[in-house]
């Protein structure tokens, strides 16, 4: 599949599957950020990226990153629109520091990866009646 891409500093690589069997790239820090202890943070990816029709790009941060930065996305996955590709929309993961300390992600770090995963549109059915019993809620199934 072709994608378009653009990026806004083209000194750092292009996104990147590390091994044959990765379903997922890699993203990069486009800039030192420091994410205060506690506090949230948009860290910028340095892409700007033509979803293709029937797609949706998930972001999600790299197993890794949580025990190596002390952080998490607050909205995991992140999800990028297939509209999202203006000349200024560049991609931004949201973090927050769970640490009690600042955190420093360096330019150029992979901290982040994304998976283009393929979507179909539903055609909303309104039923009275779903079926004749219930699952009882949460954990229902032991």
């Amino acid at each position: 599949m072709k994608v378009k891409i653009h990026r806004i500093d083209p000194t750092l690589p292009l996104p990147a599957y590390h091994t044959t069997g990765a379903c997922a790239f890699d993203i990069y820090a486009r800039e030192t950020t420091v994410v205060a202890a506690g506090k949230l943070a948009h860290l910028p990816t340095n892409l700007i990226i033509k979803i293709p029709a029937g797609y949706v790009l998930q972001l999600s941060l790299r197993s890794g990153t949580p025990k190596r930065l002390g952080l998490l996305m607050p909205n995991a996955p992140g999800l990028i629109d297939q509209d999202f590709c203006g000349p200024t929309d560049e991609i931004k993961v949201a973090v927050v520091n769970f640490d009690s300390e600042d955190v420093t992600v360096e330019r150029g770090v992979r901290f982040a990866q994304g998976t283009l995963v393929k979507i179909d549109r539903a055609d909303w059915q309104e039923t009275d009646v779903m079926r004749a019993s219930d699952r009882s809620g949460f954990g229902s199934t032991g």
